[in-house]
Parts: structure tokens; C-alpha cells; sequence
């Protein structure tokens, strides 16, 4: 079996590269959506939310960079045009969306898509010791299913 120079093997990294710029391309566009409910949310939420948005897009653009240089390390090439980004989404797109309910259930199902990703590129990662890769799955995965958790939390507290 042929590995690269971190000892996992070719076949099933490029396998992963290609899951990973998925996840990149569906990154970009949720960082575009958090970025536009930044923008638009309007009502009595706005202070809330428009703070909760920018401390979102934040995580998201290092979660972006990471994901990109995760690929760099397994000997990829990272995604990076937008007919890119667009042709592998798998997200809604957020267009002038300002009411708070609205925004939250967009980001709470951009996350619960961007788990099924992440969970697919974990499954893979375990499979062949790619510990680096798998270990940011792990970690992004678990902090998603917090913000669920907590995206749930306000939906029902604002019905």
C-alpha cells in the first residue's frame, strides 16, 4: 500500500481531501449566511443576535482555514473559487433573511447538515489513523451539537 509522507495511505487521503473540500465549500457558504444575518436581523433580538452572528462567523472563518490547511497536510489541494464552494453546497442559502426565527433555523439546519459531512469525514479519518483529520471532526462535531442544542433553546424560548 503507497502512503504519503505522514504514513496514511494515498487512495484513502485523496478519498478524504475530497470529503474535506466538501466540507470547506459548505463552510464558506454558512460563513456567507452568518455574515448576511449579521447584516439583516432586525427586531427587538437585533443586540442579541447581531453580536451572536459576528462571534459565529469568526469561528467559522478559522474553522475554514483550518479545514483548508487540514487538506494541504494530507497532500491536497484546498477548494477555493466559488463556482467551487456552489457547486458542492449543500446548504440553504440565507437571502435577505431578517426576521429572528427565520435566522436561527437557517443556522441550526446548516449545522445539522454540516454534521452529516463531518460525521462521513470521520467515519473515513478513524478508518485509516488519520488522527489529525479526526480529531478536528471530533472537535467540531461537539461543538455543533452544542450549538444546536442552545440555536433549539432560543427557538423555544421566542415562540
Amino acid at each position: 500500500m503507497k502512503t504519503n509522507k505522514l504514513g496514511l495511505p494515498v487512495k484513502e487521503s485523496e478519498a478524504i481531501v475530497k470529503e474535506l473540500n466538501v466540507l470547506l465549500s459548505n463552510y464558506q457558504v454558512f460563513y456567507q449566511n452568518l455574515r448576511g444575518l449579521h447584516w439583516n436581523i432586525r427586531g427587538k433580538r437585533f443586540f442579541n443576535l447581531h453580536v451572536k452572528f459576528e462571534e459565529m462567523y469568526n469561528d467559522a472563518q478559522l474553522k475554514i482555514d483550518m479545514i483548508a490547511e487540514r487538506v494541504l497536510t494530507i497532500g491536497g489541494v484546498p477548494m477555493h473559487t466559488f463556482e467551487d464552494y456552489i457547486k458542492n453546497n449543500k446548504l440553504a442559502v440565507g437571502k435577505n433573511i431578517s426576521k429572528d426565527e427565520e435566522a436561527v433555523n437557517l443556522i441550526a439546519d446548516s449545522l445539522a447538515n454540516l454534521l452529516k459531512i463531518e460525521r462521513k469525514i470521520l467515519d473515513a479519518s478513524a478508518n485509516i489513523n488519520d488522527e489529525g483529520t479526526n480529531s478536528m471532526m471530533s472537535d467540531f462535531i461537539k461543538e455543533q451539537e452544542k450549538e444546536i442544542w442552545m440555536m433549539n433553546a432560543y427557538l423555544d424560548e421566542s415562540l
